[in-house]
């Protein structure tokens, strides 16, 4: 990266207020900023830190009040977060450089196809009838199934396990340490009281624009598939069970766990820890709060928190009486000695 203020400003279709001709190299935090670094402020919360930052441009809101400061130029944009995330974006591009090839230390089945303009990494293994389509970068250590499809242009860090059967689409990002397509936790008891597992017979299918967090697992179905809608963000460490099935451009957070069978429609936001019972039906634009556990179907575009589930603002009305129990505990006893 080494672009002018005005570079930067009209590719992000901003306004520069200060030297437009500053050259800025890097990107940085506004506290940890140096000269030729550019930055942001998209929360009040850390406008304090505009007195003593060192960066050379900073990406502000069109709405932020003027600031005089001629050390600092200022690039007003919409929305200085996105604007940020798309130079990160570039920037990231830009510093990583294309791998190709496959390493010699990589076992592939002769029944793959693996197409030429691919990167196979030290340690990878690949299985019978796998099917590797163009521009897939798979990182080392990494293992696939036999009868694995993986789209175009997808990118598997380090330590993935892929199982048979699975499907993934085109642009999908799939961090280190992830497992797709594990049998699932199906046991049924018998006569004698002894647990017998089921076979999990199924698949995994990922939709395009996917993105899967370190360690991240997502069960295959017991029959049919486990689904993955396009544009769904998942977390790291976030637990995916058999025959699930995740709406188009839904967002789950950290340590969230989703039982066997539940449907969760598109566009929601689950927030971290959150558990969701098996067998239930989520709407679509719904929204849970973190830590909540939900054990009934959830409308669409309700908002949910606590457990077991109750709306967003029930709960903060029935929290805000239940820590003052004590205190009516105590009312109450004063009450009784008169």
């Amino acid at each position: 990266m080494n672009s002018t203020a005005l570079e930067i400003a009209k590719k992000l279709n901003g306004r520069v207020e200060g030297d437009g001709q500053v050259q800025l190299n890097k990107l940085s935090k506004l506290e940890e900023a140096r000269k030729g670094s550019i930055s942001f402020l998209a929360n009040p919360k850390y406008i304090s830190f505009l007195e003593n930052t060192r960066a050379s441009a900073i990406l502000i809101s069109n709405e932020f009040k003027t600031v005089n400061n001629p050390e600092i130029t200022f690039i007003r944009v919409k929305d200085p977060y996105m604007a940020f995330s798309k130079l990160l974006t570039d920037f990231s591009q830009d510093k990583g450089k294309r791998k190709y090839g496959i390493h010699p230390t990589s076992s592939i089945h002769p029944s793959a196809n693996i197409h030429e303009d691919v990167y196979v990494g030290p340690n990878v293994t690949v299985g019978e009838s796998s099917i590797i389509k163009k521009g897939v970068v798979i990182n080392s250590n990494s293992a696939i199934g036999s009868n694995v499809v993986i789209g175009q242009n997808t990118k598997i860090f380090s330590g993935v396990i892929i199982l048979d059967k699975t499907q993934i689409g085109k642009h999908c990002v799939i961090q280190a340490g992830a497992i797709i397509g594990s049998e699932g936790f199906g046991f049924n008891k018998n006569e004698n009281g002894k647990y017998l597992k089921t076979p999990q017979i199924g698949n995994v299918v990922i939709k395009d624009n996917v993105e899967i967090g370190a360690n991240t697992t997502i069960d295959r179905a017991t029959l049919g598939s486990t689904i993955i809608g396009h544009g769904v963000k998942l977390d790291n460490l976030i637990q995916i069970a058999h025959n699930v099935e995740i709406g188009s451009d839904t967002v789950i957070a950290a340590q969230t766990g989703i039982a066997g069978s539940s449907k969760i429609g598109a566009r929601c936001k689950i927030g971290g820890q959150v558990g969701i019972i098996g067998h239930l039906t989520i709407g679509d634009d719904v929204q849970i709060q973190g830590q909540t556990g939900v054990i009934n179907d959830v409308a669409s575009k309700d908002i949910i928190q606590g457990t077991p589930a109750i709306d967003f603002r029930s709960f903060y009305k029935s929290y805000s009486i239940f820590k003052n129990l004590p205190n009516f505990e105590s009312r109450i006893r004063e009450l009784e000695k008169k």
